[in-house]
């Protein structure tokens, strides 16, 4: 089972304008092949399949525990969307076109499909496949898999960071990066104790560090590419037989922090009348749900 906690792994900053087609762009990290929902799925079912469990607990744990750090990371993404989209139009009666203005946009999915919100899709607006999920059931199939699926996540964050110098874009590509690569690090570590083979030294692919970028480098500096979450009060607690030892980049020991990061608010996303979100008068529903929390 699940337990949710209503703040985001870590706080974004306020957009100052409507950014659709950066918006666009960040779908690709969501809803794409090598996204985070193919990354929280792979690793849910692989744990959910896992077969052995009580001889190989360690492993059953880093995989089950990352992926519920994913589910974080899915929300952290779509909030970023929904950030960027907010503003993009303006409240009119329908007959005067207040879509209008958005009609050229990237992805027009936004305004069609969803509330001016985040999609399970890509940056073309293609919906999420289950068939990117892969489970054979073999330990170090799937956990060669989930290295190269952390490192083709990797590709695609640092050319979305390409593509747009939008802060909140930026921020949470910055921190994503570097949770990335803790899960990378974890997963060729894991691959090591069971095949002798060295894949930790790999790492980064591509080749370029963390640090390059400002927003990624920030949080390295808090340590964040040294600590693997425990999300779980009292579970998971073998994924320290993994994930242990110094750092690749010598500044310091790896740490297990029992618990998730400290984290952020979740924005109060505004209300979009002109796509009925969450209707066309927001003040009668705001009433409706004063009249409830009164009873």
């Amino acid at each position: 089972m699940y337990l949710r906690i209503d703040r985001l792994q870590i706080e974004l900053p306020q957009p100052k304008e409507a950014d659709p087609n950066a918006a666009a762009a960040v779908q690709e990290l969501l809803g794409g092949r090598f996204g985070e929902m193919s990354t929280l799925m792979n690793y849910t079912y692989q744990s959910f399949n896992f077969r052995g469990r009580d001889k190989l607990r360690p492993y059953y744990d880093l995989i089950a525990n990352i992926a519920t750090e994913e589910l974080g990371h899915i929300e952290l993404v779509a909030t970023t969307i929904n950030l960027l989209l907010s503003g993009s139009t303006q409240p009119a009666s329908p007959e005067d076109a207040p879509l209008k203005v958005v009609k050229d946009v990237r992805n027009v999915h936004h305004f069609i499909n969803t509330g001016q919100a985040a999609l399970v899709g890509n940056a073309m607006g293609g919906h999420w496949n289950g068939d990117y999920v892969f489970s054979s059931g073999n330990l170090i199939l799937d956990l060669l898999h989930n290295f190269f699926l952390e490192v083709g996540a990797r590709m695609a964050k640092l050319r979305v960071y390409e593509m747009t110098d939008n802060p909140v874009a930026r921020e949470m590509v910055g921190y994503l990066l570097v949770r990335g690569g803790v899960h990378a690090l974890a997963y060729a570590k894991a691959l090591e104790t069971l095949t002798g083979v060295e894949i930790p030294k790999l790492l980064p692919v591509p080749k370029i560090d963390n640090s390059k970028f400002p927003e990624a480098r920030k949080y390295e500096q808090m340590g964040f590419h040294r600590k693997l979450y425990r999300y779980s009060p009292e579970d998971y607690k073998e994924i320290a037989k993994i994930w242990n030892g110094p750092s690749p980049d010598g500044s310091g020991d790896l740490e297990v922090v029992d618990g998730p990061p400290e984290g952020g608010p979740v924005p109060n996303l505004p209300e979009v009348p002109e796509v009925f979100a969450p209707e066309y008068d927001p003040a009668e529903i705001a009433e409706i749900a004063a009249r409830l929390m009164k009873g």
